[in-house]
């Protein structure tokens, strides 16, 4: 839940000597927003910035949003913050969201409280919520692949697994898909989708959405196949149901059931532990019939100085004999 942030918790202020050891958190390098366009501002987990990796900033107009993945000093969050909404004359609320805490809770810094919010990306709009889950309801490093969609959609077929709130989904109708076929295990997000649909003016009745354990249902995701497009953006690991190094492999071995022949892939890896060959042995093992075709590379904000710790996307079309 957004509260205001309560200024006599000194029990989460890091020490003076240890703030003097560290670089100030209000001279970040964010990028300056120029539109109301979610993006991106400053991510420090590309490990460029070296000082900075555990801060992300995004913009999610009207909201700047802090995201910290460790404890900082009090007083220089809220520099950074009175920063930012001295700088980006639009923005109405700056929120933090401690990542590195159990629930992800999030807390007013500067400005107005703000729960919900409307965005754009390239002419769609998303719903997003702050404090009400860990996550806002967009991955912003997604962008590309989205566009990537919604230009290759056409006529399409489309199989969403692990839809989340559905934003391929809204990408692939304004790209005039035939058909969508969301799958995700959460009813909350399956909502949300479906009213990021009805946002962007979509006629639902091509959308289907299904709250299902994929690997419990590929009888019933067969059953409203074939597919002539599929996206997989699976989460790294959930506990109890997903853990994608074991279970990656057991999608791509039921590629002949689901798809059509000649038909294409989108393949996502989210885990910084798995790389990009991974993703690559594990189709040439399960599914030979699968040709790679390319890499569907982040925004340039999120480019990693690490090799293959960021998101991996890539394209495959299927070929049946």
């Amino acid at each position: 839940m957004l509260k205001k942030r309560d200024k006599s918790q000194d029990e989460s202020v890091l020490s003076t000597e240890q703030n003097h050891q560290q670089l100030l958190l209000s001279d970040v390098p964010f990028k300056i927003p120029t539109s109301g366009q979610a993006q991106r501002l400053f991510h420090g987990r590309s490990h460029v910035y070296q000082g900075y990796e555990h801060i992300a900033i995004d913009w999610l107009s009207p909201v700047l949003l802090i995201t910290l993945y460790k404890e900082v000093d009090i007083s220089e969050l809220q520099l950074l913050a009175e920063k930012l909404f001295s700088t980006v004359d639009v923005c109405t609320s700056v929120q933090v969201q401690y990542r590195y805490q159990q629930t992800g809770p999030i807390e007013l810094l500067v400005g107005e409280p703000c729960t919900a919010t409307i965005i754009e990306e390239h002419g769609l709009k998303y719903q997003i919520t702050l404090g009400r889950a860990q996550n806002t309801g967009l991955f912003l490093d997604m962008k590309n692949g989205r566009d990537w969609v919604k230009n290759n959609a056409q006529d399409a077929r489309v199989l969403n697994l692990f839809s989340y709130t559905c934003a391929f989904s809204v990408a692939a109708i304004a790209g005039n898909a035939a058909s969508v076929f969301n799958i995700d295990m959460s009813k909350p997000s399956l909502a949300t989708g479906r009213d990021n649909h009805r946002l962007n003016g979509h006629d639902t009745s091509k959308v289907k959405f299904d709250s299902l354990d994929i690997f419990k249902s590929f009888g019933r995701i067969k059953k409203h196949g074939p597919y002539d497009l599929l996206i997989c953006d699976p989460p790294s690991f959930q506990k109890g149901s997903v853990d994608i190094k074991r279970d990656y492999k057991k999608i791509i071995r039921r590629i002949p059931e689901f798809m059509n022949p000649n038909s294409v892939l989108m393949l996502c890896l989210n885990s910084p532990d798995l790389d990009t060959e991974f993703l690559k042995q594990t189709v040439a093992d399960e599914c030979a019939d699968c040709h790679y075709l390319s890499e569907i590379l982040p925004p340039t904000i999120f480019k990693n100085a690490v090799e293959n710790q960021g998101l991996k996307v890539l394209i495959y079309r299927y070929k049946s004999e």
